[in-house]
């Protein structure tokens, strides 16, 4: 029979009172245990109500002040919180788990036993290791992520590509935690963009790279023409309506940008498991069905242009016409109209639907999730991200003032292969291991929301606070483990800087769960980059590997939990990591 007993606990009396659910929580969430445990002895000796108190602790990054603390400013009214700190002190039995607790003006600060700490987050490591910090909570469940989407007409550009980091990383977070994300790219094969490209190459063949010169020729010339987008449109229209020499034409130029596009972040190890073509919601009907069920709720009407729109003056949406245009005024459908009918689909898949856009486009996105409203469908998760920008304002290529992703990549390729042979020891096979990490890195680190400023120059660095310095943290340590690979951490030699690292560690299953909650692309990132500062600060203090065979055993040992929260933290991120540089 299984034993369910629960170990002992360094420093306390065998058999100390510990129920399964708090020790399966231990495993999970580190702080958030001790949190619950704090929150329940002050509960229980001061007669307090338990979920507020958890509501009030909070965690401590400063030693010295404990690992939690409680504020105690909402405890009492017209009681100075210095005095209720003080008073409700007295009266706290503390756990076993808690060394103690000390009173610093209107805060009570909660110190953790170190060897409780230190033997539980060093063996949970050990075992789960490149699922620590995971939960199995998705488990045989199927999640539908659909990214980057952009239109098939020219080589991406950098901004773009931020999606695309942003998407990979959200299917990376949840496949950590045993999800099956099925990655999905919606391709606009019968847009406006592909119909302008289909009358300029006027049935010859263009290459992949062709394309955005082709593209901004006959662009100019619309302007200039609107006849010329008359005939653009018609071709549109004969493709709606199943002119099939029409559709091989789309199909011919679709088919070379899709395969530049997916070539060139093929790069950075991003790759689809499913094109979803916006032709095949035409030829299936299943835009016309969609207009049928709008229909049927009142809210579908024809405007004075003749084309099919949806009342959204229900919703509040910042528009002075609350209404969404779903088709032109030949019937023919916009994107729209086929994205309802594409989220429809997902659906079936999952019912948790995630899709990455730009910012530019969150009216537009909440006009969808209206639609889907109203058809008593279930709304898109939405995850906007902001714009990148260069170190001036702007980014530029050596091509003009289009910031192609394949440019980028060249250039920052060659700036790696340049950082490392500025370094004695350096593997220039490592430089496009590099460059990515350096893009991927620079992309993930700041919040969707917010503008990402990217110096290829600084992104390249093995110091600061870069991807390729997380990498060669991590192959720092690994040349560590090639000289002396077996160990285990001592709780009884734990200095105060090894006890920080452990601290932070701990902190890594809050991160992700938070992270995967709050599809924060940056916290993952952020947290690797700090936990890389806290070793390197660590490892120029203290020697790693000495005569003193037992000293070298544990810090082996604290290395190796080290570097398998940097892998798990790659893995997350989309990086691949270099066992030397």
């Amino acid at each position: 029979m299984e034993d369910l007993s629960i170990p002992e606990v360094p420093g306390s009396n065998p058999g100390s009172p510990i129920s399964q659910l708090f020790y399966t929580l231990f495993l999970n969430l580190y702080m958030d245990y001790f949190r619950k445990l704090v929150a329940k002895s002050i509960s229980e000796s001061a007669n307090l109500d338990e979920k507020k108190i958890y509501q009030l602790l909070e965690y401590n990054d400063k030693n010295d002040r404990g690992d939690i603390c409680l504020p105690c400013f909402t405890l009492g009214k017209k009681i100075n919180p210095g005095n209720i700190a003080l008073n409700l002190r007295k009266k706290i039995v503390l756990p076993k788990q808690i060394e103690r607790a000390e009173v610093m003006g209107p805060y009570i600060n909660f110190f953790i036993k170190k060897e409780f700490l230190v033997n539980f987050v060093s063996k949970d490591v050990i075992k789960n290791k490149n699922k620590f910090g995971s939960k199995n909570i998705g488990r045989n469940k199927k999640i539908v992520i659909e990214h980057t989407s952009i239109n098939p007409n020219a080589s991406p550009h950098i901004g773009r590509a931020r999606n695309a980091i942003i998407g990979n990383s959200i299917s990376k977070l949840y496949e950590f935690f045993n999800y099956n994300p099925e990655i999905h790219y919606f391709v606009n094969d019968i847009g406006k963009q592909i119909a302008m490209l289909v009358y300029a190459a006027g049935g010859k063949s263009y290459k992949f790279e062709e394309l955005l010169d082709l593209y901004k020729s006959i662009n100019d010339k619309v302007k200039e023409n609107e006849n010329l987008e008359k005939e653009i449109l018609m071709l549109l229209y004969k493709f709606e309506n199943g002119d099939k020499k029409v559709i091989k034409e789309f199909n011919k130029i679709v088919k070379v940008a899709v395969k530049g596009i997916t070539n060139i972040l093929g790069k950075l190890n991003i790759k689809y498991d499913s094109f979803d073509y916006e032709s095949e919601y035409l030829q299936n009907n299943k835009v016309s069905r969609v207009i049928s069920k709008l229909n049927k709720t009142g809210k579908l009407f024809e405007d004075e242009e003749g084309r099919f729109a949806l009342d959204l003056s229900e919703y509040n949406l910042p528009m002075k016409n609350p209404v969404m245009i779903l088709t032109r005024s030949d019937k023919t459908s916009l994107y729209g109209l086929r994205d309802i009918a594409y989220a429809i689909d997902k659906q079936k898949i999952s019912k948790t639907n995630i899709a990455v856009i730009g910012e530019e486009q969150k009216l537009y996105t909440k006009q969808v999730n209206s639609a889907l409203d109203i058809l008593n469908k279930s709304p898109i998760e939405i995850i906007h991200y902001s714009l990148v920008l260069g170190k001036d304002g702007k980014l530029s290529t050596r091509k003009g003032n289009v910031p192609l992703l394949s440019d980028l990549l060249d250039e920052v390729y060659e700036l790696a292969k340049k950082e490392i042979s500025s370094r004695s020891k350096g593997k220039r096979s490592n430089s496009n291991k590099i460059g990515n990490a350096a893009i991927i890195y620079s992309m993930l680190r700041v919040s969707p929301e917010k503008n990402v400023v990217f110096n290829p120059e600084q992104a390249v660095k093995f110091e600061g606070d870069t991807g390729p310095y997380q990498l060669y943290t991590y192959a720092r340590i690994n040349s560590l483990l090639k000289k002396s690979s077996n160990g285990n951490v001592n709780s009884k030699l734990v200095n105060e800087a090894e006890l920080d690292l452990i601290k932070f560690i701990a902190k890594f299953p809050n991160i992700t769960e938070k992270a995967m909650l709050t599809k924060k692309t940056n916290l993952v990132p952020n947290y690797c980059s700090e936990l890389c500062q806290k070793f390197n600060s660590y490892y120029s203090q203290n020697i790693i590997i000495s005569d003193d065979k037992n000293l070298t055993n544990h810090r082996i040992g604290l290395i190796k939990l080290v570097k398998q929260v940097i892998e798990n933290s790659m893995f997350i991120m989309g990086i691949e990591t270099i066992q030397e540089m």
